[in-house]
């Protein structure tokens, strides 16, 4: 395969670690096994705590792009349950149809120019993730309406930080398939198919497979490059993505696929003088796209919560639920009982103006 000499110039940068930016450092990974066994997994890595709760979303929610009087509207299609970032955002979860949205960090993300008061809507990019899990039940579906870009994906700073959003959206559904959505220089860039299946925070996609292709070379039995930094965690997950037991045994592939997102995880407290704020492993996600089960681990707690779909109204009429994680709450197993009905939260966008 060839590459450019931007994008060789890119892997070059990726494999000295990029040291030019702060690490923010996330790892996604598909596993797909026999009879239709399909799984995502994910870390959430971020220098500043991240709080966590879980919601479950039923079908029919009226919602907004949040970014004003220019904003889209839409009424959920699909229920889902997800992970939210502080009750302003969600970064993680799974639809009803097996579709899976994951939002991973990526510092080269520049998103198109939204006017106020233009002719193209927008929506705050709080809640990219979970317009893709109330609307489409498949990548397919939503590779071919993101296409089209009916509306613009509107970023801000995170609340009380310095910190501007900058993210790429990973999807994958049921039947293994994967997108990797990217807004490049202001141009969205999508990388659809379903051999797809590891991506980290950085760099862009198309340097990623590069450092693939590079390793693809190298025996991972002899060497594996062991550091937090991005490429190094994409190796070991491709590594062991291709390892780990083919097996239609939801227990044996979701172990397999925490023991993966384990590994690639930064140990909790870290940090080196030239980089105090280093990110580290907030909570780990393993959702279940054959069986529809969501499992949740917070790294501070001993205990993986998970929630089977079987157990969820998603009706029309059902209420919104959450599970609240954010302040230290241990629950342990099968937990949906435990959700509590709670008003939505409303999605961080654009502040009006006067």
């Amino acid at each position: 395969m060839k590459y450019s000499i931007s994008v060789l110039f890119g892997l070059i940068l990726a494999c000295l670690g990029a040291s030019f930016y702060p690490v923010q450092a996330c790892t996604r990974l598909v596993y797909i096994g026999p009879q239709d066994t399909v799984l995502t997994g994910r870390s959430m890595d971020f220098s500043i705590d991240i709080p966590a709760n879980l919601w479950i979303f039923p079908r029919g929610m009226q919602r907004s792009g949040q970014v004003g009087p220019n904003s889209i509207s839409w009424r959920s299609k699909y229920g889902s349950i997800a992970a939210s970032s502080w009750d302003i955002a969600t970064p993680d979860g799974m639809n009803e149809k097996g579709l899976v949205a994951n939002l991973l960090w990526l510092v080269a993300s520049e998103y198109p120019k939204f006017e106020y008061h233009g002719d193209k809507p927008g929506l705050t990019i709080a809640a990219w993730a979970q317009y893709a899990l109330d609307n489409f039940a498949t990548v397919e579906q939503a590779v071919a309406f993101f296409r089209k870009e009916t509306f613009a994906i509107v970023s801000d700073f995170i609340p009380g930080t310095d910190k501007f959003t900058t993210v790429h959206l990973s999807l994958s559904d049921a039947t293994g398939d994967s997108a990797i959505f990217e807004y490049i220089g202001g141009k969205l860039v999508i990388h659809h198919d379903k051999t797809y299946q590891v991506m980290t925070n950085d760099p862009p996609y198309e340097q990623q497979l590069a450092v693939k292709s590079y390793w693809d070379s190298v025996s991972g039995q002899a060497f594996l490059p062991g550091t937090a930094r991005a490429s190094d965690r994409l190796v070991r997950a491709w590594y062991y993505l291709n390892m780990i037991p083919q097996t239609s045994d939801a227990k044996i592939a979701v172990a397999s696929v925490f023991s993966i997102v384990r590994n690639v995880s930064v140990p909790y407290g870290i940090g080196t003088a030239d980089q105090p704020h280093l990110s580290n492993t907030r909570w780990r996600v393993v959702a279940d796209q054959r069986n529809l089960v969501y499992y949740f681990e917070n790294v501070l707690s001993p205990n993986v919560v998970w929630v089977d779909f079987r157990n969820i109204d998603f009706r029309e009429s059902a209420q919104v639920k959450k599970l609240n994680l954010d302040a230290g709450q241990i629950y342990a197993g099968e937990s949906s009982a435990s959700f509590v009905n709670a008003k939505p939260f409303d999605f961080k966008g654009l502040e009006l103006e006067n």
